[in-house]
């Protein structure tokens, strides 16, 4: 059996509809990842990679889908321009199409490295560092401290991280300190292991990539869903019985409906109807979907408030302090939108907003059900409490 660390959430898994078209002249056997198993997501063993340039010269997004139920939006790994070559920050799976995309990089701008696991508590993130550590035989390997693994404690090598190579960020230094500024969002305990994240902004370019912290949501689906619109189309129907037809309404309703689901769960306004169709919504949720998008602003992930940061609030707000110090011009989170315009002030005005706790009701009750969980995990001792 695997073992490995993080948070998995057990769900029925169904089978992916993906065709296998290569894009781009790439062929579908580069897109395999045959380490699916550890994290049994859809698209499953099949993974295409979106890489774009998010910075002209300077940063770059690698993107891939995974969900459960279709319910999938992209997880995002990002390259920075270094002076003498590139570090990975949050790898994805470790496709001979991604490993392509990335040597191309390398060819202009100069080898890997460092690969940099950001966060301690990521499962998705994990998955694919010792597959992409192999790649690069010659970059380090970063970890933030912390690291755990479920349900038994097990050193990282052997889930596969290079054990000459690995170094924990923080407690080992930071790699290219004169080009990079890093800051820690953490550690705080979550029982079987602590939630920690480093983030951290690239000086030339004031870009702040974080992993899981920090997202912004707009209307617009992620151009990595026109390569694979059948989730959109999936969840853009009213009723089991309709054809998955492809227009840009159903498409724009699907990927509302994804949002609802992958930053609350179980939104207020989705019945579980298990026949012909799992899902069936109520009248409303078109504007449960404005609440928590929040007409694309930056803000604090849904899942971390509810279920990680209850414990210790006053952390986020620190680290939200301490980000607002810096030259940010903008944030690229591993989920959702990328690049997202951000100012100093904006990250005050959010640390000001969540010292105070200011949330919409109508966002509450999208995400009744997520603190819902945190509480019967909390009567269970499975996490600490406040």
């Amino acid at each position: 059996m695997a073992v490995v660390s993080g948070c998995l959430w057990l769900c029925t898994i169904e089978a992916p509809l993906t065709d296998g078209v290569a894009v781009s002249g790439v062929q579908p056997a580069d897109q395999n990842w045959a380490w699916w198993p550890l994290l049994p997501l859809y698209p499953f063993g099949h993974k295409r990679t979106l890489r774009r340039e998010l910075v002209p010269g300077q940063i770059w997004s690698f993107e891939q889908l995974q969900g459960v139920f279709f319910v999938a939006v992209p997880i995002r790994m990002t390259a920075v321009k270094l002076k003498t070559g590139l570090l990975l920050y949050a790898p994805v799976a470790a496709t001979s199409e991604c490993i392509a995309l990335v040597r191309e990089l390398e060819a202009e701008h100069g080898p890997v490295l460092s690969i940099v696991h950001p966060t301690s508590s990521g499962l998705e993130h994990k998955v694919g560092v010792p597959a992409m550590a192999r790649a690069f035989p010659t970059a380090d390997v970063w970890v933030t401290p912390g690291q755990w693994s479920f349900p038994l404690p097990l050193p990282l090598s052997w889930l596969g991280f290079p054990a000459q190579r690995t170094k924990v960020l923080f407690d080992d230094g930071v790699p290219h300190g004169d080009e990079l500024h890093w800051e820690r969002l953490g550690p705080l305990p979550l029982g079987p292991g602590p939630f920690c994240e480093a983030t951290v902004l690239h000086h030339t370019s004031g870009t702040l990539l974080c992993t899981d912290g920090l997202i912004a949501v707009s209307e617009r689906w992620p151009e990595l869903l026109d390569l694979d619109p059948k989730p959109l189309l999936y969840h853009g129907r009213n009723d089991g019985t309709e054809p998955m037809d492809d227009c840009p309404q159903r498409r724009l309703r699907g990927w509302k409906r994804l949002v609802l689901f992958a930053t609350c769960l179980k939104p207020q306004a989705v019945d579980q109807v298990w026949r012909r169709f799992p899902f069936r919504w109520r009248s409303g949720w078109e504007q449960d979907f404005a609440a928590i998008s929040r007409d694309g602003q930056l803000r604090v992930a849904p899942i971390l408030e509810d279920l990680v940061f209850p414990r210790q609030r006053p952390l986020m707000g620190q680290w939200l302090r301490r980000i607002a110090q810096l030259p940010v011009q903008q944030l690229v989170p591993a989920h959702f939108d990328a690049p997202i315009a951000c100012t100093p002030s904006q990250l005050s005005a959010l640390a000001d907003a969540w010292e105070q706790q200011d949330q919409p009701a109508a966002e509450l009750q999208d995400r009744a059900f997520l603190r819902s969980f945190n509480h019967q995990v909390e009567r269970f001792g499975l996490v600490p409490k406040p």
